[in-house]
């Protein structure tokens, strides 16, 4: 048997070592019942009860929530409308234009596409006055531009490799176009569709840059608030909340791992 050289080893460990190490430490003081993050003094979970009587980030939470679940649902609807046109339809005049739209957000840097999605709004309410102001409506609609692009690449490869013949079997057994849709092109395509929504609402939910131009008083995300927090020095209820956020993904993708075992 051939054995592994001794540097992929160390490479390895290395590499491991350097991503898990930081993230260790922080749910480690979590835990520390100092105010100074550096300095331990003891085992407590003060922090913890400090950050759930935190209205501050409690608000920030929902907020957030909302967001991403509304981000997420508008982004896999019209992601998927922008996929079967780009894959169904022929060519038609403007294609190349709404491909190179909807994968604009995909390369563009999160700074211009919030600075120009800031001035839209701005522009928007002094012409037609609406949006009144930033706030939920206006975060959920910048997510959307930009999650909706990962949504179409997701759908548009599956709606790629998919047989036709079974839509038009369909078609020739009497279905219309509308019942081709739901009855067969849908559940086909329903594992991109998933993907796509996880990967919009992870998205909209980690967002920083575009959100801060977005929104205004009153309606802040948890990104928000933890780099406002951050700013002013790290305190252990931000190692607090990072370790929940960390223990909820690490339980989402056990439990996805563990179904996608059982299917298996």
């Amino acid at each position: 048997m051939k054995r592994t050289p001794w540097f992929l080893w160390l490479s390895a460990g290395a590499g491991f070592v350097f991503l898990w190490v930081p993230i260790v430490s922080l749910v480690v003081y979590s835990f520390n019942a100092s105010k100074l993050v550096t300095v331990w003094a003891g085992f407590s979970t003060r922090w913890y009860g400090e950050l759930l009587r935190d209205q501050q980030v409690i608000d920030a939470v929902w907020v957030s929530l909302r967001v991403a679940l509304a981000s997420a649902s508008l982004a896999v609807a019209l992601g998927t409308l922008a996929a079967l046109v780009l894959v169904r339809f022929g060519r038609f005049w403007g294609k190349p234009i709404l491909r190179g739209m909807a994968a604009a957000p995909l390369v563009m840097p999160e700074v211009l596409l919030g600075l120009s999605l800031l001035l839209l709004f701005v522009t928007m309410e002094r012409v037609v006055g609406w949006p009144q102001g930033r706030g939920i409506v206006t975060i959920v609609i910048a997510h959307t531009t930009f999650c909706l692009a990962y949504v179409a690449v997701v759908v548009q490869s599956r709606l790629a490799d998919m047989d036709d013949s079974l839509e038009e079997a369909a078609r020739d057994l009497g279905a219309g176009p509308v019942r081709v849709f739901f009855d067969v092109t849908l559940p086909l395509i329903a594992p991109a569709l998933i993907a796509g929504w996880l990967l919009a609402f992870t998205l909209s939910l980690d967002d920083l840059v575009v959100a801060s131009f977005a929104t205004g008083p009153g309606a802040s995300t948890l990104p928000i608030v933890i780099f406002s927090k951050v700013r002013l020095g790290v305190s252990p209820d931000i190692n607090a909340l990072a370790t929940i956020i960390l223990v909820v993904v690490a339980l989402g993708v056990a439990l996805a791992g563990l179904a996608m075992r059982r299917r298996n």
